[in-house]
């Protein structure tokens, strides 16, 4: 579990401070490698000093040890599994490049949240990263383009459709690796 939210802390650009006995093989060649801190100890009154957020995963009274501390110096605090002594929530969270899909239950069911992430991944392939991308692109060029609202606002509304999606896909697979260029439609306006 230690392993699991440390990585998803690194994935964010955390800096880490993880104060645990013993760790997994992967924390350890992870502290090695200079990515996060490791003290090999048990929890100390102070370990909470400099901290924004504190993820616990321990008996319930270190959990509420270390949410007491966390709660004096109004830092953020997850205890993994122990809904008491939390003061946020983590969410299962779905990558696609630009695109994040959040899940959360409030810390009532991660199982739940973890199916859900799931499926969500399931529904929604990697294209969906660079047509995201390209989404971008499309919206910073209209942005420069004189045009009325409701036409921009049409367009980009299109282009986010889900046929929109399916020609991008068909494209972006024939294309290889790289996204076909964004094209603005004929007719939508003049460029300053």
């Amino acid at each position: 579990m230690a392993e699991a939210k440390a990585r998803e802390l690194l994935d964010a650009g955390a800096r880490i401070r993880l104060i645990a006995p013993e760790v997994t093989h992967q924390i350890s060649a992870w502290a090695q490698a200079g990515f996060l801190e490791w003290e090999p100890r048990a929890y100390a009154n102070g370990d909470l000093r400099d901290a924004f957020l504190v993820v616990v995963i321990a008996d319930s009274d270190t959990n509420a040890r270390v949410f007491a501390d966390a709660e004096k110096q109004n830092t953020f605090c997850n205890a993994v599994d122990d809904m008491p002594h939390c003061s946020c929530y983590a969410s299962a969270v779905v990558r696609r490049g630009l695109l994040q899909i959040a899940i959360s239950t409030a810390g009532n069911s991660p199982a739940l949240a973890q199916r859900l992430r799931k499926e969500l991944e399931r529904q929604f392939s990697e294209e969906y990263g660079p047509w995201v991308q390209q989404l971008g692109e499309m919206r910073a060029l209209l942005q420069n383009k004189k045009m009325a609202a409701e036409t921009r606002r049409k367009i980009l509304h299109d282009q986010a459709s889900v046929a929109a999606f399916e020609g991008f896909r068909t494209t972006h697979c024939r294309e290889g690796d790289g996204h076909p260029s964004v094209k603005i439609p004929e007719g939508s306006g003049n460029t300053p």
